[in-house]
Formats: C-alpha cells, structure tokens, sequence
C-alpha cells in the first residue's frame, strides 16, 4: 500500500497537484444536505457547523501534511432519490475525500447504495435516523451523529405518558424516515398502556390537507403526533387541525422541530412539546457559543450533529495518516470511543496534534459523541416545549 500510494503522489504530482509526503494538500468534503424541500429551513445551520469544523481544522494547519479541507455543497431535496444520487455522483466526480450527509433518511439511503458503496466512499449523516438504515449493508462506510429514531420512539412515549396522554391519533410522512419513527412511536406507547387511535401516511407537497385531519379527528386522540418535516406536510396537517378545530396541540419529533414551525403556525402552536436529538454536555455549550460568535445558531436542529459529522471523518484521516476512504474508514470508531483523551469542540487541532504523535483520542464533540453498533449515535434528546412561540429546552433525555 505504502508503494502504492507514493506512485500515486508522483502521478499526481505529474498533473501537477501539490503533494506532501503523500498527502493532498487540499481535502474535499462533501456537504450533502437538502438545501430545498421539507427541512430546508434547517440545512443552512447544519452547513455551517460542518464547515465550522472544517474551517478550524484548516485554521490549525496539522491535518496530515498542512491540508486545507475544502467544502463542497450539493442538495438532496430531502426526498429526493434522484437529485441526492445525481448530487453524491457529482461530489464523487469533484474528487470529495467523504460526505457529510446524506440528511434525510430515504435519500441516504439512496446515496449510500448507489453513490458510496460503489465508490468506496465513507460518509456520516447527521440526521438520517431510520431504524432500517441499522441494518442496511454498508461495507463499513456508513455512520450516523444521530441515534436511531428506535430510540426516539421510547423518548416520545415516555413524554406523552409523563404528559398524562392516554391516547393518540398518529401521521406520518410517506417514506422510511417517516414509517420507521411512526413505528417506533407506536410500538413505544403501546407498551406503556397507551392507546393508538389511528396511524395514517400523508403526502408532502399538498396545498389541502383537509381530508388527512378528517380521518384522523374521526379517530380521536389526547393529542396527535405528526411524524413529518416541518416546512412541509407536517406544517399542513397542523394547520389543517388548527383551522378545524380537530387538534389544538400536537407531538412533535425531531423532523418538526425547528425555528420555522412556530413562526409559520404561530401562537396556536403554544403548548405543543416534542424532542429531538440534543446533548447538555459541556461540548454542546462550546459549540453554541463558537456558533452564536461567528453568526448562526448552534442550537438549530441537527447543526451540532453536522459539526460532529465532519470532524470525525477528519480526525479519523489524521488516525489512518490517509485521505482515502479506504484507509480511514476503519479508524472513525476508534477516534469516536473510548480510550484516548477526550476532545470538544475548539480542540481539533489538539486532537490533530495527539493522532499524529501516535495517541489515542475520544471524541466527545457537540453532542457527547458515543458511537455504537453498526456506527450510530447512542443517542440523547432535548425535550421540547413551545412556549411564547419559540421552542424552549425544558430538559434532556
């Protein structure tokens, strides 16, 4: 491999790209994000974390050989099989050395078994959290900053049986994100003694939802889940109940949390709660107040996540002493996990520093970083209120 990989280097230097001691001196990264479509509203926040780390790592000049790591964004759609493959097809063809994304759960999916896999490309979603995706093969290229929506379906039944909830009427949107969490919700709640009324697909992109909250009234319910994305369906099926006098307060998971929800609906949001994936570590402090400094808000849905995202495929670089995929794929465990010391954010180049001495690190990052199984987030949530139109923190999980 080690003769390999010189050849390689003098070729290139041939072509005329810089090398060091083997290395490029430039890393791309792809950022595969829905930058339009249902959680449009929140790829921007997620970017820039993945580019915050990024841009440090660049700053400290200790990747490999004083690599600068560039970013490259392309759009998914969030639900769009075609434009997220064509996109991860283009990335491949710009030269990126991973992908941070994709986000939605049926894209990545998409793009993993016919983007990555053929290409042999790592990459680490933020906020793919389909259950499927656990046991989807991956040759050992797929990771996820985000715990499983399993998970989260106990986290939401815990929450509506603390609520005093008895029963639910329950939609989804129609795709793996959205019958995965769906699932996950009902198995959960059913097992605490709850009731589940109804549990019924919408479509995203509807101008009428009328006819969904027709059946799901007819139903009934304490209260009634929407397992969907907020700047779409979800937000219909909510203003759709709200304009009826269906439902006046509403579950919300991580695909309905986000700043625009309660600016598009509005006071009568007030007293709906929900959760999404979140951490009160001390990293996830240092991250917010690193994201408030330079202009975005760290505490956006997913953003800590994405910063998490790119610094593993980084840090794990610097442990493989590679750029390629190949190389550093096997490592993004180990600089996920205990032992080794532990970094937050703002010390990425301290980590840089340690892997290339021959240390060990363990990530801790912006959302307290445990990576399990087949590469997810343990996982942990921000329990979530709407209070005064904003969605307030009320503890974590």
């Amino acid at each position: 491999m080690k003769n390999l990989l010189m050849a390689t280097a003098a070729i290139a230097l041939t072509a005329g790209t810089a090398f060091a001691g083997g290395h490029a001196k430039e890393v791309k990264l792809g950022i595969l994000f829905g930058f339009t479509g249902p959680i449009e509203s929140l790829a921007p926040a997620m970017a820039q974390g993945a580019e915050l780390a990024m841009e440090e790592v660049t700053k400290s000049g200790k990747l490999l050989d004083s690599a600068t790591v560039t970013p490259v964004r392309a759009d998914t759609g969030c639900i769009d099989n075609g434009l997220a493959v064509a996109n991860g097809e283009k990335l491949i063809a710009e030269g990126v050395n991973g992908i941070v994304g994709g986000d939605c759960s049926g894209v990545t999916g998409a793009i993993l078994q016919n983007v990555a896999i053929p290409n042999g490309m790592v990459m680490i979603s933020p906020s793919a959290t389909s259950p499927g995706l656990s046991t989807m093969e991956d040759n050992g290229l797929f990771f996820r900053t985000s715990p499983s929506d399993a998970r989260e379906g106990q986290v939401m039944a815990e929450i509506l049986t603390e609520h005093d909830v008895k029963s639910i009427a329950l939609t989804y949107t129609n795709n793996d994100f959205g019958k995965g969490l769906a699932d996950a919700i009902q198995t959960s709640f059913e097992a605490l003694g709850g009731e589940v009324t109804i549990v019924a697909a919408h479509e995203d992109g509807k101008g009428d939802y009328s006819a969904e909250v027709a059946s799901l009234a007819s139903a009934g319910g304490d209260i009634l889940v929407v397992a969907g994305y907020l700047d779409q369906g979800g937000l219909g099926i909510i203003q759709s109940s709200l304009d009826s006098g269906a439902f006046d307060t509403f579950g919300l998971p991580g695909g309905m949390i986000g700043d625009s929800l309660p600016q598009n609906v509005g006071p009568d949001l007030d007293g709906s709660y929900g959760q999404i994936a979140g951490s009160d570590s001390e990293g996830a402090a240092i991250y917010a107040a690193q994201a408030k400094d330079i202009g975005f808000d760290g505490t956006s849905a997913y953003s800590s996540e994405s910063y998490d995202a790119a610094a593993l495929i980084m840090l794990a670089m610097q442990a493989a002493n590679s750029s390629d995929p190949a190389e550093y794929g096997a490592k993004i465990m180990d600089v996920a996990n205990a032992p080794g010391e532990e970094i937050n954010p703002g010390e990425l180049g301290k980590a840089l520093e340690i892997l290339a001495a021959g240390g060990e690190v363990n990530y801790q990052g912006a959302t307290g970083v445990e990576l399990i199984g087949p590469g997810e987030s343990a996982g942990s949530y921000r329990e979530i209120e709407v209070q005064d139109g904003k969605n307030v923190t009320v503890r974590f999980r």
